[in-house]
């Protein structure tokens, strides 16, 4: 993530935020900035198998990110990490979060890995679009804010799941964060 998609994502939001939610979205911008001097970025060799699976290391270092991020917005989550197949690598439950959010977090990586959208779109776009409201109707699918697809080299590699931060805002803030531990994955497409 550039430091221009930062300041886009905050222009984008401020409209529709708190000061709240906007100063949590400050820290967020700012965290890879502050630990940079601490943390090392993963290479590609330790996230990405043979034919671009993720691999246990990139599922750690991801939940690790995730977790960072929620720890500085004083947040305990749940997270889930999903290979491009929609098979959980690893599923974390936050200290203190209720087991709802395990699910939770399991099917918006599943929902965002699925439909090559993050959840909190997906989810604006439903409820908008009369094409696009079946999809809640679906089993697997949960249209709330906290999931965010992987991309390497204009494919979907995995997903990954947040619940339990406070709110879908939240819980998007914290997933799109865990994207920083390597240049090798994106939050977004290349193309």
């Amino acid at each position: 993530m550039t430091y221009g998609n930062v300041f886009k994502q905050l222009t984008q939001y401020l409209c529709t935020m708190n000061m709240k939610h906007f100063l949590s979205l400050i820290l967020v911008a700012l965290l890879p900035v502050l630990s940079s001097a601490q943390e090392k970025t993963v290479s590609t060799d330790q996230l990405l198998l043979p034919g671009n699976r993720l691999s246990l290391d990139a599922a750690f270092a991801l939940t690790k990110a995730a977790r960072t991020t929620a720890a500085a917005m004083g947040k305990q989550v749940s997270i889930a990490i999903v290979d491009q197949s929609g098979v959980l690598i690893l599923l974390s439950a936050g200290d203190g979060v209720g087991p709802h959010n395990t699910e939770a977090a399991r099917r918006k990586a599943y929902t965002a890995l699925s439909t090559k959208t993050s959840t909190l779109t997906l989810g604006r776009s439903a409820k908008s679009n009369p094409d696009s409201e079946n999809l809640a109707n679906l089993p697997e699918l949960l249209l709330l804010g906290g999931g965010v697809p992987l991309w390497h080299h204009d494919r979907v590699v995995g997903s990954i799941g947040v619940a339990g931060g406070g709110g879908a805002e939240n819980d998007h803030l914290i997933a799109r964060s865990a994207a920083q531990v390597s240049t090798a994955i994106s939050i977004e497409n290349d193309q």
